[in-house]
């Protein structure tokens, strides 16, 4: 007894011409997108050429006319629809789909223009409202993907919905890491918080070093002393953790690093320790300049030469902050379009005053930064006997004589 089944076929020569009926018409659509959207741009361009207000310039920038055009093949295809016999069954859901799918990426871009003239008014440093555009987005993304599915499945949304609905308890016990790693991938997205080959930082899960890997449930980092870090990508949203990458972009890093001045150093300069330092090229035009100034206030103010605390004088610390500066600023090394400071910060108690040198190298490679950085405080510590100043080190003797 013969137990096969028997089965249906369709004849090549049918599946050929569907195939090249549906080649003809998808051709059509890419034509219509193509012509459209070149038109459109164009007449978006000059329309905010003659205009005065910025919001079309706005929505020209979030790229709203160019999402607009991919609603044009939508007629074409319906129109071929009619013409082909035999396609109307087969690409009638998936026009509607694709319908779903443009008018979802329209009313995102419409969002970014809107929150981009939001930013224009003064309100929006108090009140930001991105976390706002943020969330009526991803409502968005769920119903556009929702009437997506319904149209291909040929149901209702809201029964599709409904169902949903149903499940929904079950979903999130099961999988509440994964949903909460989805949502985390598309803040982290949305908000361009991480790439692979980025160095991040997170002392909370003892992560330092460069992400190797991205994927839905756990981010990889491979820390400096080569072992890997896999974090779970939902802790990037409530954990606190630094991006090293847009420093590297910067062309600068900083170099935040204090010299402890010993207090009992610190004095007025007298005429020999200036003579002397202006053989120094870094600090002769300073100190001549200095110099005049000082002696011109003096004048003015009558103070008495007779002790140094009349008046103004110059000290041996004020002397070795400007020679640090200057230092820095002739550094072919230092950027000198970023923050250059020389500083003194608050004593603590037994630990000296706090000179700062706050400046950032050309160089973001760990290894050559850290070399330039240590020639740097090498040559300042050196520098400090020549101003008669000493590095404070606790509990340390210090020769009388040094003290003189």
């Amino acid at each position: 007894m013969d137990l096969t089944l028997p089965v249906t076929l369709i004849p090549s020569n049918q599946v050929l011409d569907l195939a090249a009926k549906t080649g003809v018409l998808l051709l059509a659509g890419l034509l219509a997108y193509v012509l459209t959207r070149t038109l459109l741009v164009r007449a978006a361009h000059a329309f905010a050429r003659h205009t005065r207000g910025g919001f079309d310039d706005m929505l020209m920038e979030a790229g709203v006319f160019s999402r607009a055009a991919l609603l044009a093949p939508a007629p074409v295809l319906f129109w071929g629809l009619e013409i082909f016999a035999g396609l109307k069954g087969v690409l009638d859901n998936a026009i509607y789909a694709y319908i779903a799918v443009s008018v979802v990426m329209i009313l995102t871009k419409v969002l970014d223009a809107l929150s981009q003239l939001y930013q224009t008014f003064d309100v929006s440093n108090r009140r930001p409202i991105k976390g706002y555009v943020q969330l009526v987005k991803l409502f968005i993304y769920i119903l556009g993907a929702i009437s997506v599915v319904a149209v291909l499945l040929g149901q209702s949304p809201w029964g599709l919905i409904s169902g949903i609905g149903a499940m929904t308890a079950v979903l999130m016990l099961v999988f509440r890491d994964t949903i909460l790693s989805l949502v985390a991938s598309i803040q982290i997205s949305a908000n361009d918080l991480l790439h692979t080959g980025d160095w991040i930082e997170m002392p909370a899960m003892g992560a330092d070093g460069s992400v190797v890997d991205i994927a839905l449930n756990t981010v990889k980092i491979q820390n400096w002393d080569m072992t890997i870090t896999a974090i779970p990508t939902y802790k990037f949203m409530d954990t606190p953790f630094k991006n090293w990458e847009s420093m590297a972009q910067s062309g600068g890093r900083r170099v935040k690093r204090a010299i402890m001045i010993d207090q009992s150093s610190i004095r007025f300069a007298d005429d020999a320790l200036k003579e002397r330092l202006k053989k120094v090229q870094h600090l002769a035009p300073y100190i001549e300049q200095r110099q005049k100034e000082i002696d011109e206030a003096n004048a003015r103010s009558d103070a008495d030469p007779a002790s140094p605390l009349n008046g103004r004088r110059m000290t041996n610390i004020g002397l070795f902050r400007r020679y640090a500066l200057e230092y820095l600023r002739s550094h072919p090394k230092i950027r000198q379009d970023m923050t250059l400071l020389v500083r003194q910060l608050q004593p603590q108690a037994d630990d000296g005053l706090p000179l700062e040198i706050y400046c950032f190298t050309n160089e973001t490679a760990w290894a050559l930064h850290e070399d330039i950085k240590s020639d740097i405080m090498d040559h300042l510590l050196a520098a400090l006997p020549e101003f008669h100043l000493r590095a404070y080190q606790r509990n340390a003797l210090v020769d009388a004589r040094d003290r003189d």
